[in-house]
């Protein structure tokens, strides 16, 4: 059990951050005046470790910065809750895989040097299991990248959970690219790369696993800096996406943000951003080079797990999976008492998805009684 509790938090993620970044995202924000204690002391702790990042800097010119890589990434789309994280922890288990960890996500500036000493003291403090679905928590255990980039520069969508009055904006400029300058996507380019290669060298992979809700909507971008990058596009039932994004951002959001917004402007806004990211998936998956994606049902992936894994490996032609074909049925085994959250769809969700979300219902073929 972790000393702190997830939602009584006394700072929030961007004390990884380094000193340049932290000043670029909270620059002219306003701060709310319930949350000003916690902004003062995430400066105050942020501002100290990043006095660290030069040394991490030297050693990643020295051991990575020129190092090509061996292969293109593998990268896990869909919306926000719908099943990437499991299928992340599936993929992962075969160790020519790399991947960001939830320790990096935290303090991606402090990788190459002091890891052991700072990894140590967050797993002493830090909850074992995400509040929202009973997932567990460990500071080793594979994480999505996002958070880990908006601590390396100030051009990432989840600057949106610090000020989330500005999610929209940030939509549009940092998740879709839509409104993002080229210095400013160079400048992401250079980060997630060098994030990427500290990732591999971490974990020791030759492959990097990606699993990004943000990176849906930068198809063009990805294909871009990884030519040959493969993809896994995952669809779920609107409804319990709905359902579950929900619960999910109203929980997350509460030990992050450093001003205030209601449960109710919340959800409008996630409500419009699935619609933007949608549509700009739609628009620029062509990019992608044929037999290079695979799109799939979760609750298909869920019912034969094993079977669809070994599918994707072979449609995407991925090396290694007779290697790990018992760490994956191992994994798989140990899934099988989790209980997930079970949703009861309110007249109110049926009514905003068929309003808002019917482009996706039609598209893939869902229904209100589906699961």
């Amino acid at each position: 059990m972790g000393l702190l509790q997830f939602d009584k938090l006394p700072i929030n993620t961007l004390v990884g951050a380094d000193w340049d970044t932290f000043k670029k995202i909270t620059s002219g924000q306003v701060i709310g005046a319930d949350y000003k204690g916690k902004y003062r002391l995430t400066k105050a702790v942020g501002r100290l470790l990043s006095l660290l990042v030069p040394l991490q800097d030297k050693r990643y010119e020295k051991l990575l910065e020129n190092k090509p890589l061996e292969m293109d990434p593998l990268f896990i789309l869909g919306h926000w809750r719908s099943g990437t994280t499991f299928v992340h922890n599936v993929f992962a288990c075969d160790k020519h895989f790399g991947f960001t960890t939830t320790y990096q996500t935290v303090f991606p500036n402090l990788m190459l040097w002091g890891q052991p000493f700072f990894k140590k003291n967050m797993s002493f403090l830090m909850p074992d299991h995400r509040p929202t679905d009973n997932m567990e928590l460990k500071v080793d255990l594979p994480q999505e990248e996002e958070f880990a980039l908006s601590n390396m520069m100030p051009y990432t969508y989840y600057n949106f959970w610090y000020f989330p009055q500005r999610m929209l904006e940030y939509c549009d400029k940092y998740l879709l690219f839509n409104d993002i300058t080229e210095e400013e996507r160079q400048i992401f380019k250079d980060a997630f790369l060098k994030l990427v290669k500290i990732s591999l060298y971490n974990t020791k992979g030759s492959q990097y696993l990606s699993k990004n809700p943000p990176h849906t909507g930068r198809v063009r971008t990805l294909v871009e800096m990884f030519p040959n990058a493969k993809f896994i596009y995952l669809k779920r039932n609107p409804y319990t996406v709905f359902e579950s994004t929900r619960s999910f951002f109203t929980n997350t959001i509460k030990p992050l943000m450093l001003q205030p917004i209601s449960n109710e402007e919340l959800t409008r806004n996630f409500v419009e951003v699935y619609k933007r990211l949608f549509y700009k998936f739609e628009e620029e998956k062509h990019l992608i080079p044929e037999g290079n994606l695979v799109e799939i049902k979760f609750e298909d992936f869920e019912k034969d797990a094993y079977g669809m894994t070994e599918d994707i490996y072979h449609r995407l032609n991925l090396p290694n999976f007779e290697a790990s074909k018992a760490a994956i049925e191992a994994y798989l085994g140990k899934k099988k008492g989790y209980k997930k959250n079970r949703y009861k769809y309110e007249d109110a969700t049926v009514r905003t998805v068929e309003e808002n979300w019917g482009m996706a219902l039609d598209a893939w073929g869902y229904h209100l009684n589906e699961e």
